[in-house]
């Protein structure tokens, strides 16, 4: 695993915007839609978002089946980018967007922050996931799964869960957790060891625990960890 910093602020420094076929095809179709994410954790950070809108057979991931590269990827070290490659060649997928990455360091959703992010559903992309890492974690992430985008004026909350990409063993130490300045760290930035023992399947995320350097007091979470409010804006 390499530092956040060698990842996501560097790799994803700009919002991006990816047309697929679909989306090409469907030009003058498309709705627009305007999606208000709120962290409502404690002391977790939450890394730039990755949102796609698809048909419904597109999934980001599967409870209970093993990650994937890309979702490894995005889970360990807020790596947006081979996800962003996958979806951007996937049949069914109409628009893929990201928020833009660090630094500035406050471009990291802190927590009770919120982001908005605009987005497009041409043709038949009538869903909307979504996913981002919480920091400091070993390979917790927030998703929204394939929920329906509103139709006309209607307006969607979702409440975004915390899940476990089981990629890596949750030792929450300074060693292996990626991240800035973290006062349990001495004030440094966390670091690139990989945790090995992953759990091997992508399950709901139960949280800090203690076992490392993080506090549950302070770092935990109950499910759910973000609102997301869906809005059309082009009527």
């Amino acid at each position: 695993m390499t530092k956040l910093t060698r990842s996501v602020f560097l790799a994803a420094a700009t919002t991006f915007l990816s047309l697929s076929p679909m989306q090409a095809q469907a030009q003058g179709r498309d709705a627009k839609y305007e999606v208000t994410i709120t962290n409502l954790t404690r002391g977790q950070r939450f890394t730039p978002f990755l949102l796609v809108t698809h048909r419904p057979d597109v999934r980001l991931f599967r409870l209970g089946q093993r990650a994937g590269m890309e979702l490894r990827a995005l889970a360990e070290e807020g790596d947006l980018m081979p996800f962003m490659n996958l979806l951007r060649t996937t049949q069914g997928v109409g628009s893929v967007v990201a928020t833009p990455a660090p630094p500035p360091l406050d471009r990291l959703l802190e927590p009770g922050k919120t982001v908005k992010v605009m987005i497009d559903a041409p043709g038949g992309a009538r869903y909307l996931s979504l996913a981002a890492m919480l920091i400091p974690t070993n390979d917790a992430f927030l998703a929204l799964d394939t929920v329906r985008l509103p139709r006309g004026t209607e307006e969607a909350m979702h409440y975004a869960m915390a899940y476990d990409a089981g990629t890596e063993r949750n030792d929450e130490s300074c060693a292996s957790i990626p991240g800035p300045a973290y006062p349990e760290c001495g004030g440094r930035d966390g670091g690139g060891a990989r945790a090995e023992g992953g759990e091997g399947f992508v399950y709901i995320h139960s949280g800090i625990h203690g076992v490392g350097n993080f506090a549950p007091a302070m770092r935990g979470w109950l499910n759910p960890v973000a609102l997301v409010h869906v809005v059309r804006i082009d009527h």
